[in-house]
């Protein structure tokens, strides 16, 4: 197959390339180093497309913007493509503020271009979308919880294996990167149900793994694992640092990937998270990131928690597990962290 892989040089996308061209596949990645723009030096991925480049012989690197539509068009006019794999965003839940007409124009419109340039050119093609769970916006935040030492969870007999995709998306604070998520959210399902075309969207807990260049802004593991590393600051923001996310690997996403590639549906919809077994709260994280690297947390608190941020979150994998019986979630935790800490001391040298 030829593969299609945009956001290449970022933590989904370069798994994608590794894992697909490792299995004999020809994979075109789009990346044009956004990340840097987003987030400054500290964010710059040229260090991931370098290696991709050296390892993979079946890899092409494609410096694109997605939001250059006549750019988009010709490249899949010239190429077509068996599937498309789609990781390229403004991923900042706090950066979005800041940016605002950017961060639409990468999430909604860079979709869009790539949604359309697919229904012209290569309509069969798997288009695979890489949501994220802030299209729920803060509604989550409305669900009874149970405070512990170390976290609070969910008192709610319904969701005692997390958030299902039927839970709202609307009457709720998103930030702005969640509201541009979910114009591209529902504009890939638009084009699954109403063109009858094959995609799914995605929509991520805490995406993690040793690929990812994590900042303040965005990638929270990574980061908390890169200041536990460098012995540097770390900071807590509201919540009692009790506040929970599921983390799933990057291995694991892209596992799930190719089993919707090699069987695909129209329209589909599934959360994609770490799931109950892969939860952790700040404080729970910096115990486990001390007992792993050897090195004390230095951290603070804030009491003045995100805009729109959740207190709990945890996906519910039921659905994508009853239809996608093959698939698992094989990286706990602390495999997890020990890989990210490896990798930084890798890095950092």
């Amino acid at each position: 197959m030829k593969l299609l892989v945009t956001g290449s040089s970022g933590l989904i996308g370069s798994e994608a390339v590794s894992y697909l061209e490792g299995l004999g596949h020809e994979v075109v990645g789009l990346d044009n180093n956004m990340r840097a723009v987003f987030f400054g030096p500290k964010g710059d991925t040229t260090w991931n497309t370098a290696r991709l480049e050296s390892n993979h012989p079946k890899f092409r690197h494609v410096d694109l913007d997605i939001r250059n539509r006549e750019g988009v068009f010709s490249l899949f006019e010239h190429e077509r493509f068996d599937a498309i794999i789609h990781t390229a965003a403004q991923p900042s839940h706090d950066r979005a503020a800041a940016i605002p007409l950017l961060d639409f124009e990468v999430n909604a419109l860079g979709t869009m271009n790539l949604l359309e340039a697919n229904r012209q050119f290569s309509m069969d093609a798997p288009f695979v979308h890489l949501s994220t769970n802030k299209v729920y916006g803060d509604a989550p935040n409305e669900i009874d919880l149970v405070e512990s030492e170390s976290r609070f969870d969910y008192a709610d007999a319904n969701y005692l294996n997390g958030i299902p995709e039927t839970f709202r998306i609307d009457r709720s604070k998103h930030s702005l990167f969640g509201a541009s998520k979910v114009a591209a959210d529902i504009m890939v399902q638009e084009y699954g149900r109403y063109f009858g075309m094959p995609t799914v969207c995605l929509r991520g807990g805490c995406l993690t793994g040793p690929g990812h260049s994590g900042v303040e802004l965005h990638g929270f593991l990574s980061y908390l694992l890169k200041c536990n590393v460098e012995e540097q600051h770390y900071t807590v923001f509201g919540y009692k640092a009790k506040q929970v996310r599921d983390n799933i690997h990057a291995f694991d996403v892209v596992r799930f990937i190719e089993m919707f590639i090699e069987s695909p549906k129209s329209g589909a919809v599934y959360n994609l998270g770490g799931g109950k077994g892969n939860a952790i709260s700040m404080l729970e994280a910096f115990a486990l990131a001390e007992e792993i690297s050897g090195i004390p947390m230095q951290w603070s608190y804030d009491e003045t928690n995100r805009e729109g941020d959740h207190i709990c979150y945890y996906s519910d994998l039921s659905l994508m597990q009853s239809e996608y019986p093959e698939w698992s979630i094989t990286k706990d935790l602390p495999f997890i962290f020990v890989e990210i800490v490896d990798s930084w001391k890798e890095r950092l040298v």
